[in-house]
């Protein structure tokens, strides 16, 4: 069996790698991104619809009033048409490119927010942990009315024990 280079080969890729003959546009993402969230931001107003309101009003009673050489546009208003829907393929793809990093925002806020949920929860277990183990211990504290109840029966032991000497210690009584 004959030994077959790396070049030979059909599963392996080739090593040489020709250049493009015309270079991609280098862009920032996030510089594009601000200015189509702006973009979208805009075209989301009131004052966005009065200004398209009064471009095609202004386009339509100009070509409709203008004397037949100043029109360029006639009746059908293709060309109206046409820069309408140019204005609308662009718009599209930049209103969901903001709302793509708008997405990718509130995924990162929404991982903060259970992060910090954990951190509660964590926070209110070992708390409930604290405060069961406090009511055990305290529990097992004796009260005042328990010392209070222990000493008055210490207290009425010793009074009987002292009355029980006394009696024994009295002269002429015998002794049992």
């Amino acid at each position: 069996m004959a030994d077959r280079s790396p070049r030979t080969r059909l599963d392996a890729p080739r090593e040489l790698r020709r250049r493009p003959l015309v270079r991609r546009p280098a862009y920032d993402s996030d510089t594009f991104g601000v200015f189509a969230e702006q973009f979208a931001r805009f075209m989301g107003t009131a004052k966005f619809l009065l200004y398209m309101t009064g471009f095609v009003v202004i386009w339509v009673v100009w070509n409709l009033v203008a004397p037949e050489a100043a029109r360029w546009d006639d009746y059908p208003f293709i060309f109206l048409t046409l820069m309408l829907s140019l204005q609308a393929s662009y718009a599209a793809p930049l209103i969901l490119l903001a709302q793509n990093r708008q997405e990718a925002r509130d995924r990162v806020i929404a991982e903060q927010d259970r992060q910090a949920d954990a951190r509660a929860h964590a926070d209110m277990e070992f708390l409930a942990r604290e405060v069961a183990s406090l009511r055990m211990a305290v529990g097992e504290v004796a009260t005042r009315d328990f010392l209070r109840s222990e000493l008055r029966s210490l207290l009425s032991e010793l009074d009987e024990r002292a009355e029980s000497h006394a009696a024994e210690d009295e002269p002429g009584r015998p002794s049992t």
